[in-house]
């Protein structure tokens, strides 16, 4: 197992960049989109990009991160650092937003999306600020208790 890591580390941080290249760039359609008229030919074209974004890229990417994390998260003594418990804490964030992103696609998909573009220009932020959070614990590992 162990010889394995290094590799099942970079699996990880290559699912990684991709699950975040859609949670990037799926609310940055959605500000284009919701300036978009219902059932013009422009937003059935964002419903297109954004269900292929999600389903083919943005949910495959995710579950791949969460695989190679649990298997990363089998090593010896990893519980015990206080920074993993605050990273699994903004990982658990990620999520939510990857969840909301979801249920937000099929508002658009239904022409029932109620929200503004400012909305979705502030949601884009936060997978922005927890992907930060979680850089900086997983390289420095900072000792926090």
């Amino acid at each position: 197992m162990f010889a394995l890591v290094p590799w099942i580390k970079a699996l990880h941080v290559l699912s990684v960049i991709a699950w975040m290249a859609a949670l990037l760039y799926l609310p940055r359609l959605y500000v284009y989109h919701a300036q978009a008229a219902p059932g013009s030919e422009t937003s059935e074209t964002f419903k297109v990009m954004e269900r292929r974004l999600l389903k083919a890229i943005g949910t495959p990417a995710m579950i791949a991160s969460l695989v190679f994390g649990l298997i990363l998260l089998g090593q010896p003594g990893i519980f015990e650092q206080g920074w993993m418990h605050l990273k699994l804490l903004l990982l658990l964030g990620m999520f939510v937003m990857h969840g909301l992103y979801a249920k937000w696609r099929k508002d658009f998909e239904a022409d029932r999306n109620t929200r503004p573009h400012t909305f979705y220009r502030w949601m884009n932020e936060v997978p922005t600020v927890l992907l930060i959070g979680i850089v900086l614990l997983a390289v420095a590992k900072p000792n926090l208790w």
